[in-house]
């Protein structure tokens, strides 16, 4: 186990796996959520990033009105096609976010399957990695439309590393997450049916308290069941927007490392040998860190905005409802610029524990 208190040890400079990344998530001009946020993240710990815009939005659709356009599924095959002209499509990882309908989401699965086929880069030293974050609703509230839930059970199969929140996993896996062993049937459901090797669902509300949510993560054994631990976190209270986006960059960067660490690169999804216990599994460690840098960029967050709130409430004399939720959302926008410390070296807080229904 990872001991809190003290500051995570991250890879800097040469001793940082060279990786190519191809991110592709929504865009906003102004603001921080999908590859806005993506991006920053992953080049801030050491990886190089592509990025491929699936939206080119003026700002996140939580200011209730917005500019821009969603990309046509053909221009995102185009652009792919582009890369791979110029030989620019070499890339060690992909991680997808959020994909505006079922045939947006059939482009970035194709994309998938030829990057997975060609298995990596670095002569064989790196196996190719699909870090895939199922951007569908969050609140009881789906974004897209259910067309896409088939598209993504579909490719479930292909990715390495899923990141839903509970919501997601509700509905990939059918099963509403009312208790521990609804959450252990989950994850063997992903491991079983799916194929898929590692998960970490970012939240799960309600099973402890109202104080604190629980992040369950597993990696499966070579027979398919699952390794799972569990780390609980303090809730802070939002509003917030981009978490999700800036959980799934962060895990990319520090599962990478993790992975590297324990000399898995060249391994088939970065599997750990069955020997290693849930607690000291890459993908825990990586989520110690993780959950650690976000706690402290959502509080300094938080800070920030009731500052700003309460100027508005005290100094803000429109009366227009929809000119007070634009400052609102603005005031609630992620800190990223000014957490660079907390991102790039959080100082550990939570430590794995072993699930147990």
């Amino acid at each position: 186990m990872t001991n809190t208190g003290q500051t995570a040890a991250l890879p800097s400079g040469d001793d940082i796996p060279p990786t190519r990344v191809l991110s592709i998530a929504s865009h906003v001009v102004s603001g921080y959520v999908g590859n806005s946020v993506s991006t920053f993240v992953m080049q801030l710990l050491g990886l190089e990033v592509c990025s491929l815009n699936t939206v080119q939005f003026s700002n996140h659709t939580g200011y209730g009105r917005w500019t821009g356009t969603r990309i046509p599924p053909s221009e995102i095959d185009a652009l792919y096609d582009g890369l791979k002209a110029n030989e620019l499509a070499d890339f060690d990882m992909l991680a997808t976010g959020y994909v505006p309908g079922d045939e947006g989401l059939e482009a970035v699965g194709r994309i998938a399957k030829e990057l997975k086929s060609k298995g990596g880069t670095g002569g064989g030293k790196t196996r190719f990695f699909w870090v895939l974050d199922p951007v569908m609703g969050d609140s009881g509230k789906l974004y897209v439309s259910e067309k896409v839930v088939p598209v993504y059970k579909n490719l479930l199969p292909l990715a390495d590393l899923i990141t839903p929140n509970q919501y997601e996993v509700e509905w990939l896996t059918d099963i509403k997450l009312t208790s521990l062993a609804d959450v252990a049937a989950a994850l063997k459901k992903f491991h079983n049916d799916f194929k898929t090797p590692h998960i970490i669902i970012s939240s799960i509300q309600s099973l402890v308290s109202d104080d604190e949510f629980v992040c369950v993560g597993s990696s499966m054994n070579t027979d398919g069941t699952p390794r799972a631990f569990t780390i609980t976190v303090p809730m802070l209270r939002g509003p917030f927007v981009g978490t999700g986006d800036m959980f799934a960059s962060l895990m990319v960067s520090h599962f990478r490392h993790a992975a590297a660490d324990a000399g898995l690169l060249d391994k088939p999804s970065w599997m750990s040998p069955d020997t290693v216990k849930a607690t000291d599994l890459p993908l825990a460690r990586a989520a110690e860190i993780v959950l650690s840098s976000m706690d402290r960029v959502l509080k300094k967050t938080g800070e920030a905005r009731d500052r700003q709130i309460k100027f508005l409430d005290e100094n803000d004399t429109s009366k227009e409802a929809d000119m007070k939720r634009v400052r609102y959302m603005r005031a609630a926008e992620l800190r990223l610029i000014h957490c660079v410390e907390e991102i790039r070296r959080p100082c550990l807080r939570f430590t794995a524990k072993e699930f147990h229904e």
